[in-house]
């Protein structure tokens, strides 16, 4: 696949559909790599008139990793945003949002559509606060303003996304695959055999849990864009399933309260992933949000 860099950061990333067609960024979560923005998902944006670009993020697949950088310590991270005090980190959700502008440069792309899911919604907002003169529209799925106010991530949730990651093959597909099914979506059908051919896939591209690391520090520290989204007038679509443990529905409802105008999808049944069947209503909902955004 592909490279550019740009301010010494490597992007690794790929492309579908026309390159005349309207431009839409893909950005992915927390540790996840592009790929977890499946292809039969792009093609299918793809042949909804859209030329679609997917990357990994830094610190996540085959981009730049910060290996120079300490793995943060988050509970210091977190006494120093209690206290008040601005806290050290390796890199910000502003450096992650410049990233993508980045890419966008390098491919000629002045103004563009952009799409994130979990911490990748988080990128898009930033990157729609940032610059809101390069965003055509923005789609936030699965993610939150960062408002201290809304309710967390469920126990279990929390405990499947903290849990020590195997470095072996085997152990890390089953670990992978566990994760899947409690953060996954109950009103959808459970498919292990895609979920296991995706941690291998995964795997086999590299696996680096101190970028994750490094990757939810930048999500902490940023803290709440809830009183700056107020000020977007971008055109935008939040998408949000019912039954999401990581991140509840009420970030995305917060979301949408928070920006004026924007649309609202909430998918009864679906959690913290993105299910075949719901990549048709996902679809069609952003196909219809670009079509008449310029």
């Amino acid at each position: 696949m592909p490279r550019i860099t740009h301010d010494d950061i490597t992007l690794e990333y790929d492309s579908f559909g026309d390159p005349g067609a309207r431009p839409l960024l893909l950005v992915m979560g927390l540790g996840a790599q592009m790929i977890h923005w499946d292809e039969a998902f792009c093609e299918g944006l793809a042949e909804r008139g859209h030329h679609v670009i997917r990357f990994d993020n830094r610190d996540a697949g085959l981009s730049t990793k910060f290996d120079h950088a300490p793995v943060p310590d988050m509970g210091a991270l977190v006494a120093a945003l209690t206290a008040g005090q601005k806290p050290e980190v390796p890199y910000t959700l502003d450096d992650m949002a410049h990233d993508a502008f980045g890419l966008l440069d390098a491919l000629g792309i002045e103004r563009a559509h952009i799409a994130g899911a979990s911490m990748g919604g988080m990128i898009v907002q930033t990157m729609a606060l940032r610059q809101p003169q390069r965003v055509r529209s923005m789609t936030s799925i699965m993610s939150t303003t960062g408002n201290p106010e809304l309710p967390p991530a469920s126990p279990e949730a929390m405990a499947a996304l903290t849990s020590p990651v195997p470095t072996d093959l085997e152990g890390y597909v089953a670990r992978t695959v566990e994760v899947a099914k409690v953060i996954g979506s109950p009103g959808f059908p459970f498919d292990e055999t895609r979920a296991r051919e995706r941690a291998l896939r995964t795997f086999e591209r590299g696996v680096y849990p101190q970028g994750t690391a490094r990757q939810m520090a930048a999500i902490v520290a940023h803290g709440n864009r809830r009183p700056l989204l107020e000020r977007l007038t971008l055109p935008t679509l939040v998408i949000h399933g019912s039954d999401d443990p990581l991140v509840p529905v009420h970030g995305g409802r917060d979301t949408h309260a928070a920006i004026a105008e924007s649309e609202w999808l909430e998918i009864e049944g679906m959690g913290h992933d993105l299910p075949v069947g719901t990549w048709v209503p996902i679809s069609d909902a952003i196909a219809g949000l670009t079509e008449r955004s310029h």
